[in-house]
Parts: C-alpha cells; sequence; structure tokens
C-alpha cells in the first residue's frame, strides 16, 4: 500500500496519470518531469513505488510505461 503522502502528492497523480495515456519516450519524460532540486522528487519517487517503468526497445530507445500497481493507483486517486 503506498503511504499517504504518495497518494495525495498532485504532482505524482499527474505524472502517473500522463504516462498512463500511453506510453512515452523516456526524453519526452525527462524533459517534462525530471527537477534538479532536491525537494521535488517526482520521477523519482513515481519509480521507486512502482508507478511506471522504464524499457528499452530495439528501434525506438528507451520508453517509459505505467506499470499495473500505476495503473491502480490511477483508479485509486480517481475516486
Amino acid at each position: 500500500m503506498l503511504e499517504a503522502k504518495i497518494k495525495t502528492d498532485p504532482l505524482l497523480r499527474d505524472l502517473v496519470q500522463w504516462v498512463s495515456r500511453g506510453p512515452r519516450p523516456y526524453a519526452e519524460v525527462m524533459d517534462a518531469w525530471r527537477t534538479h532540486c532536491p525537494r521535488l522528487t517526482i520521477w523519482e519517487d513515481a519509480v521507486e513505488h512502482g508507478l511506471v517503468t522504464r524499457t528499452f526497445e530495439p528501434g525506438v530507445g528507451d520508453i517509459v510505461s505505467v506499470t499495473e500497481k500505476g495503473r491502480q493507483y490511477v483508479r485509486d486517486v480517481a475516486q
């Protein structure tokens, strides 16, 4: 179960919902969501909690997709 802070984090929710619309190139995700601020760890939190995953697809490159846990997270925060 995700801790309450993660379940209510609006930026984390936005990231996971955005990725849940369809796999996205890693570079696009990093351009949109990476931050160098140590207090804003949106990408790191999503990966650490298993909500998104990064995989390599030959001929395409690195792709970010939402995991099953991430899809459940999106359903849970929508309620």
